[in-house]
């Protein structure tokens, strides 16, 4: 691919400024990948334990070490690892269910959750209650409250305190969306979520659960090492490291993990249960991989931001700012520059390059949603992706790269069609 020589300049001047945070993210690759072979090592990992498993899938060897290794590396007591979740709202799903009665509070304390889990909640867009009779927990007789955070997006811990008091023990889960989702706010660090577990522990004996989608790697320790009960996420995404073919991790104390299992196959079986169907090789060698190929999606994303950066636009994070998720947010401005940076990225794509990404109404959203993903695994957000709701101010989430040379074309060819479209 040839690219304009103003993109070539930029990029060429991106490299040289990024080398220390490009530096940053390896020595964070290299300490989480000794731990995975720590792990690896200290549950004697032998190629016995790819084969697979049919029926009931009792005494699978393979499945149960993957759990006690993800356990080990998280910093948890427990942890459930299945292929056949079918995505990081199902995941997330089985941990509210698996931990929340009628009569329960569910609060909130990073706003609104995902676009996705309105309907599981079942909540309306503004955070109100919307009983549908289709099975949400509100249905359940589940309460729901939330807590925004402040204007700059940081946690407001006051209001979190003043909802612990208003609600008392009817709170049983305190929810985190570590990453930004569809929102302009900030990814929490770890420390920062560590704060949060600190607060909600003195005084209440909540669940804390966090949404880790897109966290996982990025820092050299994830929220289950600083107290967090339940941490849950997708193998399509950071930790099945561009291998695993689908599925989610739960994460956490032994008895919130039990309590998941129970709702992820049945009350007494839990996790002794659940046919790997060849799938622990893909599973067990992507967990092995994810510290590095996050390294390169973070470098992707930072150079995204430099590039688009330069190029006028509003980036977040910085290009020079910590990054706690893989997500770059990109301010297009406008439906027709949003749609030329999902074209830019579907191009440099090594599946379905030809394709021409456009707005649809995706399950689960109440906008129309563009998304570019030329990807070997359908939807992985590990692999390079960008997608954005169809509203102001139209902004690209950009995330993924399995290597950092194809995220940097992929930048490229997105910047490509941005000034196309501003000669235009």
């Amino acid at each position: 691919m040839e690219f304009n020589g103003i993109i070539t300049d930029i990029v060429a001047e991106a490299e040289k400024a990024l080398a220390t945070r490009f530096a940053e993210f390896d020595r964070i690759s290299f300490e989480n990948t000794s731990r995975v072979l720590d792990a690896f090592r200290r549950h004697r990992v032998s190629d016995a334990m790819f084969a697979g498993t049919t029926g009931y899938g009792y005494d699978d060897k393979g499945r149960d070490t993957l759990d006690l290794i993800y356990a080990d590396v998280f910093g948890a007591e427990a942890a459930l690892v299945r292929h056949n979740i079918v995505n990081g709202t199902q995941t997330i799903a089985i941990g509210l269910y698996g931990l929340l009665r009628p009569g329960d509070v569910m609060l909130s304390v990073t706003g609104k959750p995902y676009d996705t889990l309105e309907k599981v909640i079942g909540i309306n867009p503004d955070g109100s209650m919307n009983k549908t009779g289709d099975g949400s927990l509100a249905d359940f007789g589940v309460e729901y409250d939330q807590v925004e955070l402040l204007s700059d997006g940081g946690v407001d811990f006051a209001g979190i305190k003043a909802k612990l008091e208003e609600h008392g023990k009817r709170v049983k889960v305190v929810f985190i969306q570590r990453s930004k989702g569809y929102m302009t706010r900030p990814t929490l660090s770890v420390a920062t979520i560590g704060e949060i577990v600190k607060l909600s522990k003195s005084m209440s004996d909540a669940y804390v659960v966090v949404d880790n989608c897109y966290g996982e790697f990025c820092e050299s320790a994830e929220p289950t090492a600083v107290g967090a009960d339940m941490i849950l996420g997708s193998l399509i995404k950071n930790a099945g490291g561009g291998t695993a073919l689908s599925g989610g991790y739960i994460a956490g104390t032994k008895r919130a993990v039990e309590l998941a299992s129970y709702r992820q196959t049945t009350v007494g079986t839990g996790s002794e249960v659940g046919a790997s169907l060849g799938q622990n090789r893909d599973m067990f060698r992507g967990f092995f991989m994810a510290p590095h190929i996050v390294a390169q999606a973070l470098k992707t994303a930072a150079l995204a931001a430099y590039v688009f950066d330069k190029l006028g636009y509003v980036t977040e994070p910085a290009w020079s700012d910590d990054r706690y998720d893989i997500i770059q947010r990109v301010q297009c401005a406008s439906p027709e520059a949003l749609c030329a940076f999902c074209r830019g990225i579907q191009f440099a794509s090594p599946v379905d390059s030809f394709a021409a990404p456009e707005p649809w109404d995706m399950p689960g959203y109440t906008d129309p949603v563009i998304m570019a993903a030329g990807a070997f695994v359908q939807g992985s957000s590990i692999e390079l992706s960008a997608d954005g709701p169809m509203r102001p101010p139209y902004t690209a989430y950009l995330q993924g790269g399995l290597t950092y040379e194809s995220g940097k074309v992929g930048v490229m060819s997105a910047a490509s069609e941005i000034l196309r479209l501003k000669n235009a």
